[in-house]
């Protein structure tokens, strides 16, 4: 793994936002504007590490999964802050009809320098963004730049295959795909829009929505949409405990489709991916796999052996933040920090620093196998809504 610089190509603003990126620049604090699509730099790895990666990647999902069903045979959701004992039945339903219900992708955030194992950081496996850059740009910026080169990247390939797969999971009607209007920026909205644009190439018919805009029929106690159709199937880029919570909630649970045919709404992704996107999961996970290469020590109870004269520091992370919002790093040989609200507590692993940079891997995985690669640097230590993306390539 090696960080080199390169002129970027003129015109690489206009070129990005036609391969759909359209929000190429960050706003930051100080008013100014900033390129977020980095292409002043890129990353080169060798076949064996993307190998050895993926193979890292795909051992990880199962590993989830594994600690998944732990979660819902060991009733266990209290410790993921899932305390409505008919929300935590509803997941678990969804669990055990997992085979029955559309679920297409997830995100890895990695730990990865060249030189040793890479440890997981995080998954979310429900509301993942930069897979556009992931997916389109990056791609076509390897093809302009080093046509004899290759990358991570199978991911637009396999979305559109894992539509033609799950298509007979949905119900009659149109899936419809969701983001919500409070995005500013627009990388909801094209994620949402190039998740439909394979969908629609795998054969599905679709239609777009705004969250906002989805209506509730109290007379036939079905969700529809602004045509006043019923929604039978939605992928929302909505995250579930958002949606659980809000003034509809209520009827989400109501009609929730867990593949036994007494619901009326199928969600993509389904009930169950609460269970992987929530913090909580780095703590089973250690517990499940205590010692792994691939994992780093997590509790939730505190930070343990991490804290004190002799600890190896730690990361207090919220079990529901997004973003890095809300998470604080503790020094070695900090003193133990209680905090009010519930965090898992994950060895601290201060991010690769490569010429001043902070890098983390996005590892993608698409149904159960690993699909590609998206790197993002922050100037600090946590990556945060001001990071930004680079290319790679394999050479």
């Amino acid at each position: 793994m090696e960080r080199r610089t390169i002129a970027p190509r003129p015109g690489w603003q206009a070129t990005v936002e036609e391969q759909g990126l359209v929000y190429p620049l960050t706003r930051h604090p100080d008013g100014s504007l900033r390129p977020y699509w980095d292409e002043s730099a890129y990353y080169v790895f060798s076949l064996p590490e993307i190998e050895a990666l993926e193979e890292v990647v795909e051992e990880l999902h199962a590993m989830c999964l594994a600690a998944a069903a732990h979660i819902v045979e060991q009733d266990r959701f209290a410790e993921l802050g899932i305390t409505d004992p008919r929300l935590a039945g509803l997941v678990a339903e969804s669990w055990r009809r997992r085979a029955e219900l559309p679920s297409l992708y997830g995100r890895f955030d990695l730990h990865y320098d060249g030189r040793g194992p890479a440890k997981m950081l995080e998954y979310n496996a429900d509301t993942p963004t930069s897979l556009v850059e992931a997916a389109s740009p990056q791609w076509f910026w390897m093809e302009d730049r080093f046509p004899r080169a290759d990358q991570w990247n199978s991911l637009h390939e396999r979305l559109v295959d894992a539509w033609k797969r799950q298509a007979a999971l949905l119900p009659p009607g149109p899936l419809h795909f969701a983001h919500s209007d409070g995005d500013e920026i627009g990388e909801d909205l094209m994620t949402v829009a190039y998740l439909r644009e394979t969908a629609e190439q795998a054969g599905v018919e679709t239609e777009a929505l705004s969250v906002e805009r989805i209506g509730w029929d109290r007379l036939t106690g079905r969700f529809v949409d602004d045509r006043l159709r019923f929604i039978r199937s939605c992928f929302k880029l909505y995250p579930w405990e958002w949606l659980v919570t809000d003034r509809f909630g209520p009827h989400v649970l109501d009609t929730l489709d867990n593949g036994g045919g007494t619901g009326t709404t199928c969600w993509i992704e389904p009930a169950w991916k609460m269970l992987l996107s929530n913090k909580a999961l780095l703590a089973v996970l250690w517990e499940l796999y205590p010692g792994h290469p691939n994992l780093l020590p997590s509790y939730l109870d505190g930070p343990r052996e991490l804290a004190g004269p002799q600890g190896a520091g730690w990361a207090a992370k919220p079990l529901l933040g997004r973003e890095g919002a809300g998470v604080t790093l503790h020094e070695p040989g900090s003193a133990p920090a209680p905090r009010e609200d519930a965090c898992c507590h994950q060895r601290l692993a201060p991010l690769p620093d490569f010429d001043g940079n902070r890098v983390v891997l996005g590892a993608w995985v698409v149904e159960d196998e690993a699909a590609g690669l998206g790197i993002r640097e922050s100037a600090g230590p946590v990556t945060d809504g001001y990071a930004r993306f680079l290319p790679h390539v394999i050479l």
